[in-house]
């Protein structure tokens, strides 16, 4: 299957990048290579891009679709979380740009063996990197009632969690949970049919949640975002696009802790605390699809784009 995904927020991440053509930049979500083949293309012999995907499909995809700027692109298979490992490897110190597109892409949801997707019966998988152990099939025939509806919960915002996990509970110890078709008739056995009509498939946040606990994504988002701020030279640009509130909530508070880290009191004359701004939200309110795009790929419509600038010395930042 062709591995396919079109870049979303693509005008807005290339002009929020603020390109320079000699400078460094990082596709952190490397994917098929819709954003990165406009970064490389605005760099010149002197830039360099370095594409990171923990899925090996992208990165075949994406060195095909790169291939024609050489050696001005190197791919790595990692997980963005591992960023200043993978540039100390590469020798770099500091980077002008970074793009993370937390989105699933269209390949990833619409190959069934993924298992991504409560369309189709596939395989429990729903890892983005097939190296790892951990299974989606593993979380729903080994965690815990406990488990499955704290994740249920906190990354799914599944009102009816407690309900789904009791009944994934009872069925496999009946026969083990294989596929995603068993995964979804739970699912949809599990919320009163009066709901099942609101909000679209029943199914998408009971999926969202066991794929966000596979991949473990906002343990990897929240922990990497102040690293990766740190890694980006004076005047440089981290431009991210979530696709759900649990994605753009830690996004957004993060970006608002390196423009304010100050800890001290509020009744406090003057700051004490030492703790100095690392830069700048450029984006008080998170960009939006334009309503053409929205038009054109309908799975841009959850789409937010949040940029930070790295301070420049002497800028009062």
């Amino acid at each position: 299957m062709e591995f396919r995904h079109e870049p979303v927020l693509l005008k807005e991440c290339i002009e929020g990048l603020k390109i320079i053509p000699d400078g460094i930049y990082v596709d952190g979500t490397l994917g098929g290579g819709g954003h990165s083949s406009h970064i490389a293309a605005a760099l010149t012999e002197g830039g360099r891009l370095i594409g990171i995907d923990q899925d090996r499909d992208a990165l075949k995809a994406a060195g095909e679709r790169l291939a024609p700027f050489g050696d001005r692109v190197t791919l790595v298979h990692s997980n963005y979380e591992h960023t200043r490992e993978v540039l100390a490897d590469l020798g770099i110190t500091g980077i002008n740009g970074m793009l993370l597109d937390l989105g699933v892409s269209s390949y990833q949801l619409d190959n069934p063996e993924r298992g991504f997707s409560y369309n189709t019966d596939a395989p429990l998988d729903m890892r983005m990197d097939r190296d790892n152990a951990l299974t989606a099939r593993e979380i729903v025939n080994t965690w815990s009632r406990a488990d499955l509806t704290r994740i249920l919960k906190d990354y799914g915002e599944e009102r009816f969690a407690s309900a789904i996990a009791g009944n994934i509970e009872k069925a496999r110890l009946r026969t083990p949970l294989e596929t995603t078709g068993q995964l979804a008739e739970i699912v949809r056995a599990s919320i009163p049919k009066k709901m099942q009509v609101r909000g679209g498939n029943p199914c998408k946040r009971t999926f969202q949640a066991i794929r966000i606990a596979c991949n473990r994504e906002l343990d990897v988002l929240r922990d990497s975002i102040d690293g990766i701020i740190d890694l980006l030279e004076p005047g440089g640009r981290f431009c991210v696009i979530t696709f759900h509130s649990l994605e753009d909530r830690i996004v957004k508070n993060a970006f608002r802790r390196c423009e304010n880290p100050c800890i001290c009191p509020p009744e406090f004359p003057v700051c004490t605390c030492g703790r100095r701004p690392k830069g700048r939200v450029l984006t008080r309110k998170a960009i939006l699809p334009s309503p053409e795009e929205l038009s054109s790929n309908k799975r841009s419509a959850s789409a937010k784009l949040r940029i930070f600038e790295k301070a420049v010395e002497g800028s009062g930042q």
